[in-house]
């Protein structure tokens, strides 16, 4: 399935311009990154919730500098697909976020997330310094008591972010015409297709019920 994903950025011609270190963002704004999949898919269940400012898609976690799309989901850079979720901790803490990430992905899973496989598609929380490193392994510890199955979403610690390719970010509510197998679509509704057919919502419901924090129907 992964290679549904690379049809619908078929026909897409784009310029990529590369972001590399921190984030530029407001005083007072907090950064958690995280990788759970596709990261078109985390940023648009992130974007979603009340004190998240932003959400960006990116890559991390490995050792090639300025990589592209190709060359994290090619393999051997050890990169994931990342986001960088933009919050206001006044509003929404840092452990709030870290619960609904564990109860949005598979986390017993090794091996990538739903349809896409391979170690670009594995989940992870990338922390800096010891306080973070604590909350992640108690929201690790706490989601694996409720999830009753061992939890393999490891804890790293945080590199260099790059942002990635322009087209990627948003994806998921962009007009921007795509070319699919299924013909030209918007972004918009190719990211729905994708969505649907790589059977994300029904892994992540099967596993967490109503604790499941952005699926729809629950």
């Amino acid at each position: 399935m992964t290679k549904l994903k690379t049809l619908l950025l078929g026909g897409l011609i784009v310029v990529g311009f590369f972001a590399q270190g921190k984030h530029v963002h407001a005083a007072g704004t907090e950064v958690l990154t995280v990788a759970g999949g596709c990261f078109w898919c985390v940023e648009a269940d992130f974007e979603a919730v009340p004190g998240v400012s932003e959400a960006v898609s990116g890559y991390t976690g490995g050792t090639t500098k300025n990589p592209s799309y190709k060359d994290v989901t090619r393999g051997g850079t050890g990169h994931y697909e990342a986001v960088q979720i933009m919050y206001d901790p006044a509003r929404v803490s840092r452990d709030t976020l870290l619960s609904m990430f564990l109860r949005s992905v598979d986390p017993t899973d090794a091996g990538g997330q739903f349809c896409d496989r391979g170690d670009s598609y594995r989940t992870a929380i990338f922390v800096n310094g010891a306080a973070e490193k604590a909350g992640a392994n108690a929201a690790i510890a706490n989601a694996q008591d409720a999830l009753g199955q061992k939890i393999v979403t490891p804890v790293l610690p945080l590199q260099t972010f790059y942002k990635a390719e322009d087209y990627h970010q948003d994806y998921y509510k962009s007009r921007s015409l795509v070319v699919t197998r299924f013909g030209p679509k918007r972004q918009s509704e190719a990211y729905k297709r994708y969505r649907s057919a790589c059977g994300r919502d029904e892994r992540v419901k099967a596993l967490w019920g109503s604790a499941a924090p952005f699926v729809k129907g629950h």
